[in-house]
């Protein structure tokens, strides 16, 4: 089985939840994630993703509610595998959903989903929001076990955890990206759309999105810490350049 080809340039997807995490961080409503989606759109983003978090320490429903009704980019719903938030996605309809391992207690997410060995019907969930409309995806690390057990579930897209390659010292980034590339060509080979994420920079973007099957970054934390001393426009517009070249080069 084959996927469409990916894109000639991998589409970037702007993560804006630490936009709402500076704003929560002293209340009110400054700076506005969403604001921050228009001008990601003005940017030349592809689309926007927004993690709503159990303790919704960052965005808050109506923030997503507003990204569905204002920004002109798809809305890339990064959620966690519960009742609660499969209902708020199938309401909602946003373009894509990607499943997400969620601790209360962590700083950001910490590692891939467990599809493998899931304690939950994790066919259930992609075929539930299937069945609403929207593009499914999985947030796993870049293990062939993980890949091979979202096709079993029925997974469209996956989303490769990019973290080890990017917090891996010099030395040993190579054999971190190596299991990126194996990961990305199993999907392939599975059917499977992959995209990757997290962690990601000016320096480690590149080699992912030269990946030949690679579609789509998302990229979050970096962006949005760049864009404190050069602005969000002119943050993103790098990003772009950096993941055209590497795929052209």
């Amino acid at each position: 089985m084959t996927v469409p080809p990916a894109p000639a340039v991998p589409r970037l997807g702007v993560n804006i939840d630490h936009i709402a995490t500076l704003r929560n961080a002293r209340g009110g409503k400054h700076p506005d994630p969403v604001h921050g989606a228009l001008l990601a759109a003005e940017a030349g983003a592809d689309g926007i993703t927004a993690h709503l978090r159990e303790d919704r320490r960052h965005i808050r429903d109506e923030d997503v509610r507003r990204l569905m009704a204002e920004s002109p980019l798809p809305l890339n719903f990064e959620m966690a595998v519960t009742e609660e938030m499969l209902a708020i996605a199938t309401a909602l309809r946003p373009h894509a959903a990607c499943l997400v391992p969620e601790k209360r207690q962590e700083v950001t997410t910490e590692g891939g989903l467990e599809v493998a060995d899931a304690t939950v019907d994790m066919a259930g969930f992609v075929a539930r929001l299937g069945e609403a409309g929207i593009r499914v995806s999985l947030f796993i690390d870049p293990d062939p076990v993980q890949v091979e057990a979202a096709k079993r579930v029925g997974a469209p897209v996956i989303e490769l955890h990019t973290g080890a390659y990017c917090d891996a010292p010099d030395a040993q980034r190579p054999a971190q990206l190596a299991r990126i590339v194996e990961a990305a060509a199993l999907a392939a080979e599975l059917g499977i759309e992959c995209h990757a994420g997290h962690g990601l920079d000016y320096a480690t973007a590149g080699p992912v999105a030269a990946i030949p099957n690679m579609a789509e970054l998302n990229i979050g934390h970096f962006l949005i810490g760049a864009a404190v001393f050069t602005g969000i426009i002119p943050a993103i517009q790098e990003m772009k350049r950096v993941i055209a070249a590497a795929r052209a080069g």
